[in-house]
């Protein structure tokens, strides 16, 4: 049971029925709950649910709206889904001027069976310290309780797809209900799932070709070594607002450009589409103008699926921007490269040095800091619980009210333990 009842208020989440049960679940704990929507999509996930103020303004007003709900309903709490969306910024940045503390729900930085929920910021604005010899000394601090094996459940991409439906389909009422709302997403509704439809109806064939691929890279590695090189979403906010880069293409770019330089001649570089693309970017034909125009025609090959477990396992090294690929390469022992500062560029664990060295002297993690980044991290960042099937949100639900519900959190312990 919590000290003492908190009042939490939730702003934008995801699509899916997420926030609303977990608002269920802080009531039954004792708190006070009130929602904020922002659009048609929101209240459709809320409802019938009251305790909620629908914001009709535009970003300039919303400052004074949410001081004008913090100080009316006595927040202590503030719950959202990312820290870097235009209707969140104002409350990410002006919070703690009130004494409202901010939890940030996010993608897991483990996954499937995780999801991050951290305070005052995730990715780029997480707590976590930057010095592996913290790591090592956490995890020691932790080494007196079990090591949490997540509970499993299996979400259908069906389901995600069709809350993602209901939520879009709503808002064909916010020229009605909130004329000045712009979705945070650059590419709409109608023009994604169309890209999906398109992009799904090829993914048979391009498994097996896929597959047929990353045998005979791996078979032939120990001659030909190969680099990995897995995309991110153009719309993702690790690389908007975490990284130096617009978009995939600059990234494929300079990476190319680095690799004809700099990699050995008989090396080879393997780029790996998101699984979530949208297919709305013809990346086989950019990639093929790059290599004809920097000599590396035979040298670069594009998948859009295939085993990435099976690739990292014989990957000369992986170069990413911030993905959480970059996590699952560590795991599997590959020499790992970032672009820019996720929270798991560590030295010890990522290559330090420069891409143009990468290609030739690739250094490999140091699997017992993993071992002791991997604790830490989830112990201290993840709850197991998923925000797409009926058997994740639960597992999500019942995690985070009891984390919220604490006034310590699990990082804070461990720094208070363990300072930096």
């Amino acid at each position: 049971m919590p000290v003492k009842p908190l009042s939490f208020l939730l702003l934008q989440g995801v699509s899916s029925p997420f926030f609303a049960r977990l608002a269920d679940a802080l009531r039954e704990c004792g708190h006070k709950v009130h929602k904020v929507n922002f659009n048609a999509g929101d209240l459709v996930f809320w409802f019938p649910r009251s305790h909620r103020t629908h914001f009709r303004g535009n970003l300039e007003q919303l400052p004074e709206f949410l001081k004008s709900i913090w100080q009316e309903f006595e927040i202590t709490d503030q719950i959202l889904f990312g820290d870097r969306r235009p209707v969140h910024r104002a409350a990410f940045d002006k919070a703690e001027q009130f004494g409202v503390r901010t939890h940030v729900f996010e993608e897991g930085y483990f996954r499937p069976f995780w999801v991050t929920l951290e305070r005052e910021g995730v990715n780029g604005h997480s707590l976590l310290p930057r010095d592996p010899d913290w790591f090592r000394a956490a995890a020691g601090c932790l080494d007196a309780q079990p090591t949490e094996k997540p509970k499993r459940f299996h979400s259908a991409f069906r389901k995600r797809a069709a809350y993602d439906v209901l939520y879009h389909v709503a808002g064909l009422i916010n020229s009605v209900l909130n004329p000045r709302y712009r979705i945070h997403a650059p590419i709409t509704a109608p023009v994604e799932y169309a890209g999906y439809l398109s992009r799904f109806a090829r993914l048979p064939k391009w498994r097996t070709r896929d597959a047929e691929l990353i045998n005979r890279l791996c078979k032939e590695a120990p001659k030909h070594p190969f680099f990995l090189l897995p995309l991110q979403l153009n719309s993702d906010a690790q690389i908007h607002h975490h990284s130096r880069f617009d978009n995939m293409h600059q990234v494929i770019e300079s990476v190319l450009e680095s690799f004809a330089d700099n990699a050995p001649s008989g090396a080879r570089l393997l780029i790996k589409n998101h699984p979530l693309d949208m297919g709305l970017v013809n990346y086989p034909r950019h990639i093929r103008k790059l290599s004809k125009r920097l000599g590396l025609e035979g040298r670069v090959e594009y998948i859009e699926t295939g085993n990435l477990d099976q690739a990292l396992g014989s990957a000369a090294g992986t170069v990413t921007v911030n993905s959480t690929v970059g996590i699952v390469a560590l795991e599997k022992e590959c020499p790992t490269l970032c672009l820019s500062d996720p929270i798991y560029n560590l030295p010890g664990l990522t290559d330090q040095g420069d891409i143009d060295n990468f290609w030739q002297e690739p250094v490999k993690p140091d699997q017992n800091l993993f071992e002791a980044f991997r604790k830490v991290v989830i112990y201290a960042t993840q709850i197991n619980g998923g925000f797409y099937c009926h058997n994740g949100i639960s597992l999500a639900v019942e995690n985070a009210a009891n984390m919220l519900s604490t006034d310590q959190s699990p990082l804070q312990y461990l720094l208070e333990a363990c300072p930096p």
